[in-house]
């Protein structure tokens, strides 16, 4: 699969540009395995930035701030929020497999 980032530079403003740039160096710390993106993107609503992967895991800034985890229950609609990758993971891999 080929892995594509791709953000629309004319709608974000500079703390945007600094998450965009967060989401992505927490990107290249995701093990290979598991990184193919679904989707990347802005959210002119909240502000988020964020690089979604095939796995169900969303690597989301807002602001410049810190990057979070975010791992979302389609059944639900919840959201779960972590700090780190692995957090996310061990969500994640509870939610699929009980």
């Amino acid at each position: 699969m080929e892995n594509i980032i791709k953000f629309d530079l004319n709608k974000m403003g500079s703390s945007d540009i600094a998450s965009m740039h967060k989401v992505i160096n927490a990107y290249r710390e995701v093990p290979h395995s598991e990184h193919d993106i679904f989707e990347t993107g802005f959210n002119l609503n909240t502000g988020y930035v964020y690089i979604a992967l095939e796995n169900n895991i969303q690597i989301c800034s807002c602001f410049g701030q810190d990057v979070e985890y975010l791992v979302y229950d389609y059944e639900t609609g919840e959201e779960y929020w972590y700090d780190t990758y692995d957090e996310a993971m061990e969500h994640d891999n509870a939610f699929i497999y009980n």
